[in-house]
């Protein structure tokens, strides 16, 4: 079984870390992936200027300042989830990919890796209409593959209170 969590920084990492955790067995993998919109204009100012604030050498090229953008980017979003999973024994492959639609960098990445199952969260109340076109919405309406949407914590609840 591989499992694809797909964040981009708003999946709480505790319930998703203890989902995983349930299901666990010696022979899943898990990949902790994050679809980044990188901002072309501002790499197209950067090539426009003799300086670089990205290296203290020579002007790095398109490719490699858009891979470091995204591999930078992506280490920061997806820490939180690898940390948690890393508590509680869960090794995690982070994957990083450059996509202007992350629904579809998401589906295309769980495809390739052959998913089974991809994990997301949802930073809209469901039954709204701004909902139906959030990228968790996008994911589930573009693939085949089970996808489980975790909420996010909710504003109106305490998060120390255990509802005893």
């Amino acid at each position: 079984m591989h499992v694809v969590i797909a964040t981009a920084g708003a999946l709480p990492p505790g319930p998703v870390a203890d989902f995983v955790g349930s299901i666990w067995q010696d022979t899943f993998r898990v990949s902790v992936m994050t679809a980044i919109q990188v901002p072309r204009g501002f790499l197209d100012d950067l090539e426009a200027d003799d300086w670089s604030p990205l290296t203290d050498e020579e002007p790095i090229s398109r490719d490699d300042a858009v891979a470091a953008y995204v591999g930078e980017r992506g280490a920061r979003l997806a820490e939180p989830i690898l940390a948690a999973l890393d508590a509680r024994g869960i090794a995690a492959q982070p994957i990083f990919v450059d996509g202007s639609d992350p629904a579809d960098a998401i589906v295309a990445t769980a495809e390739r890796l052959g998913a089974n199952l991809i994990v997301m969260g949802a930073t809209k109340k469901l039954f709204e209409e701004s909902s139906w076109t959030s990228i968790s919405a996008q994911v589930v309406d573009r693939t085949r593959i089970p996808t489980l949407v975790v909420p996010g914590a909710r504003a109106d609840l305490d998060p120390d209170d255990t509802g005893d």
